[in-house]
């Protein structure tokens, strides 16, 4: 309201002549609307005009009461004035209009709150006095004619003022807003303000401006920050079973949130998997290597030490050992201190940034052990780190330290399983007569898992070889467990020379009683499936037998392939079932394909059938003679492998190789002694041919005692066979006898008995195997040429944690 008194003039008979600008301002009616009418049509009771009263209730423009002080002056004699005023409230206090400017100056005085008049253009009219921080200290005042930007960083400004604006063109009052205010001299002063607003209008209720209070909520915030940090801490940290994965958990939590840079020292021992030494002996150092770093103002620097760095060893001054003896925290070291500290020039330039001026070392202590450090500096924030924030530090050092301790037990456990299962696996394959092979084998979760899926090339007499591949149910040790057992287990029967299906049936025996000594509530996840392959170089068959294995694939030289129709049966533990045998011929230079279930199941979704094909038209389409089995391997692993495969992936590719015919001789002689003599002189011309005739004596003997042999106790037609690949001669006599033959020692007086004693003696190994009617004895001698070089076709151990 105005200051000034109203004014109207009335005539004689109290009818309103003139009308003061002032009355406008007071009731709203204007000179137009109260001019020429009674005076008491303006109140809201007429009656009461005429009694005297001081004070009368009068109707605005708007038709609200408002009651007034009245004084009447007489002027010339027949008109007289109304003074009209606002009356005086109790106490003597002042009227409405002193009551605001009172309030107002009540508000500006203040030194805890700070008050800003803005017009319209958000442009500060009236603000607290100069000279009062509103408890900010160091931050810049704001003045009469100053915008926001004037003051704070242009991002800080133009977000307060559209909380501003949106108060002024909406009138809704903002309550307790949050702002942050960065200071636009020294950007690094930073604070968090609570603001409240109201807009102002003019006598016509129009915006003309907005009232804003705020204080400093720096520390609120701050303390609502760091329960946030707290609790941001528990959610991030300790998510992954990696000791490093989780070190840089911890790094990424506390920076920009506490500190401009983190650290975070390991002692080796746990990042091996081992325990840090029990005891803390003054004086001692570990090897602490760093393994995470954060840094909120670029790159990390060059002269500070990097990730995979040794942190060089620290005096032996009191603070270090107090952190190591108690596990303190070392908090609010400024730089000075710690130059004090260090006392190294060297290790201050690597340990220390060139701008930090504020530090705080917690230890990672877990069960008692020391397992590293966390070190935050502040270089940019000009704060010094407070005793709140040590605190925290702590507390989130001493939780990161158990997962820290989870993710070591991990690496421990996850190692040993690692290398149990890489000395359970084929180390190398070789390139042998029969063929060459590689292996390659991805564990479940990019190496996070350890499951039972093998695979082992086996050379056997007579120049063949066995392929296996075979999957465990289950993961984790157990599973390395038994799939260990079962590959000694096959390669056992393999040495015994059993034919493919009957080596099932007695690795089926050998799951079912792994079954039985096992618990009850597991016995029923104890089984595995199996495919065993038998190759012959001589007649290029392969033989197969399959309990519950994807099949194998054949890819012929000329890059055509197929999917071979084996007759599977139950998965090995089942029981009771027999395990038909299926029979192909492999072209030389044929690629055969083994492979486990979660190589075709990876790259499909989990159709076996579709990633079967999917494999199938790969191989087709990669095999050549100008590209190894390793390379091929290891292309066809890296496209199923873009994410880390939920099941162990095991692939074994075999080119398969022949006996030339040139190197076979064979020869089939009737039931009669006599033709011992033929036979020893066929292998002699044979010999011969072959350019072996320094072998024509001792291959004579033992052809002489194997066919003499069969014809003394088996009866019926002897075949003989021999045959070389340049380095080892095999020489093979069948008969129709199912008989085993046992190696004895003859007495003194003993006219027979000597003969496979002979062989035994004159070979470098012998032996024999069944067929369905019959046997074949064996026997193997070194032609005393070097043997070809082995292949560098290591089993490839694919997996990210190694």
């Amino acid at each position: 309201m105005a200051d000034e008194v109203a004014v109207a003039l009335l005539d004689d008979e109290d009818v309103v002549r003139r009308w003061s600008r002032a009355a406008t301002d007071l009731l709203g009616h204007t000179a137009e609307q109260a001019c020429g009418r009674p005076v008491a049509s303006l109140l809201v009771d007429p009656g009461e005009w005429g009694g005297g009263a001081r004070s009368l209730r009068f109707r605005t423009s708007s038709g609200q009461p408002v009651e007034l002080a009245v004084d009447l002056v007489d002027v010339d004699g027949a008109s007289r004035a109304v003074l009209l005023s606002a009356p005086r409230i109790a106490g003597n206090a002042g009227n409405a209009d002193e009551q605001s400017a009172s309030l107002l100056r009540a508000l500006l005085a203040q030194d805890q709150i700070g008050v800003a008049l803005f017009d319209a253009a958000l442009t500060v009219v009236r603000t607290n006095s100069p000279d009062s921080s509103t408890g900010m200290d160091g931050w810049p005042t704001l003045r009469a004619g100053h915008r926001l930007a004037d003051v704070v960083v242009p991002d800080d400004a133009d977000a307060a003022e559209a909380l501003l604006r949106r108060v002024l063109e909406t009138g809704v009052p903002l309550v307790a807003g949050e702002q942050r205010a960065r200071a636009r001299e020294t950007p690094r002063l930073e604070r968090y303000l609570s603001v409240s607003a109201v807009r102002l209008e003019d006598a016509g209720g129009r915006p003309a401006g907005v009232l804003a209070l705020y204080t400093d909520s720096t520390e609120q915030w701050r303390a609502r920050r760091r329960t946030e940090m707290s609790h941001e801490a528990s959610g991030r940290i300790g998510r992954t079973l990696d000791v490093a994965g989780t070190a840089q958990e911890i790094a990424d939590v506390l920076v920009p949130a506490l500190a401009d840079m983190a650290t975070v020292e390991i002692v080796e021992a746990v990042l091996e998997g081992e325990e840090p030494p029990g005891g803390i002996i003054p004086g001692a150092w570990w090897n602490l290597r760093r393994v995470a770093v954060a840094s909120a103002v670029g790159p990390w620097p060059a002269d500070l030490i990097p990730v995979g760095g040794v942190l060089p060893r620290f005096p032996d001054v009191p603070q270090v050992r107090q952190t190591l003896l108690h596990g303190d925290t070392v908090f609010n070291t400024t730089r000075q201190e710690m130059v004090d500290i260090l006392r190294d020039p060297e290790l201050i330039r690597t340990t220390m940034p060139e701008k930090g001026h504020s530090a705080i070392v917690s230890p990672l202590y877990a069960r008692g052990l020391l397992l590293g450090f966390v070190t935050v500096w502040r270089s940019e924030q000009p704060e010094a780190f407070r005793q709140e924030d040590a605190d925290l530090l702590f507390d989130i050092s001493s939780r990161s330290a158990l997962s820290v301790d989870n993710a070591r037990r991990y690496t421990r456990e996850h190692r040993a399983a690692v290398a149990l299962q890489q000395r359970l696996l084929p180390k190398t394959t070789t390139r042998t007569t029969a063929a060459e092979s590689a292996g390659r084998y991805v564990p479940a979760g990019g190496g996070a898992d350890i499951s039972g899926d093998w695979f082992d090339v086996i050379p056997l007499p007579s120049l063949r070889v066995a392929f296996v591949v075979g999957d465990v149910i289950g993961h984790g040790l157990h599973a390395a467990a038994t799939m260990g057992r079962l590959r000694t287990a096959i390669r056992t029967l393999a040495d015994l020379e059993l034919a493919p299906g009957e080596l099932l049936i007695h690795l089926d025996d050998l799951v079912q009683q792994l079954a039985d000594e096992a618990d009850p509530q597991v016995r029923d996840t104890i089984g595995a499936t199996c495919l065993y392959a038998l190759y012959d170089p001589v007649s290029g068959a392969c033989s197969m037998a399959d309990a519950g294995h994807p099949p194998p694939v054949v890819i012929r030289p000329d890059g055509t392939g197929r999917i071979v129709e084996v007759s599977p049966g139950p998965p090995l533990g089942v029981g009771g079932m027999p395990f038909e045998v299926t029979t192909v011929d492999l072209e030389p230079g044929s690629t055969l394909a083994l492979y486990t279930d979660g190589l075709v199941e990876a790259g499909s979704g989990g159709d076996t059938d579709r990633g079967i094909r999917d494999l199938l038209d790969t191989l087709s389409a990669l095999c050549g003679p100008d590209r190894t089995l390793k390379d091929l391997g290891r292309t066809v692993m890296s496209g199923v492998t873009a994410s880390p495969p939920r099941d162990d992936m095991a692939l074994l590719l075999a080119r398969t190789r022949r006996i030339p015919p040139a190197d076979i001789a064979h020869w089939r002689f009737p039931d009669d002694p006599a033709v011992v003599a033929d036979a020893r002189k066929a292998v002699a011309r044979q010999l011969t041919v072959w350019g072996l005739d320094e072998l024509a004596f001792t291959t004579e003997l033992i052809v002489s005692e194997l066919v003499t042999n069969a014809i003394r106790h088996a009866g019926g037609t002897v075949g003989l066979r021999l045959f070389h690949d340049g380095s080892t001669l095999v020489c093979e006599v069948t008969d129709p006898s199912n008989t085993q033959p046992r190696l004895r020692r003859a007495r003194a007086g003993d006219e027979g008995g000597r003969g496979l004693f002979l062989v035994a003696q004159l070979s470098d190994r012998w032996g024999s195997r069944y067929h369905h009617t019959g046997k074949t004895i064996w026997a193997e001698q070194s032609t005393g040429a070097a043997p070809e070089p082995e292949a560098d076709l290591s089993a490839v151990w694919e997996s990210a944690a190694l």
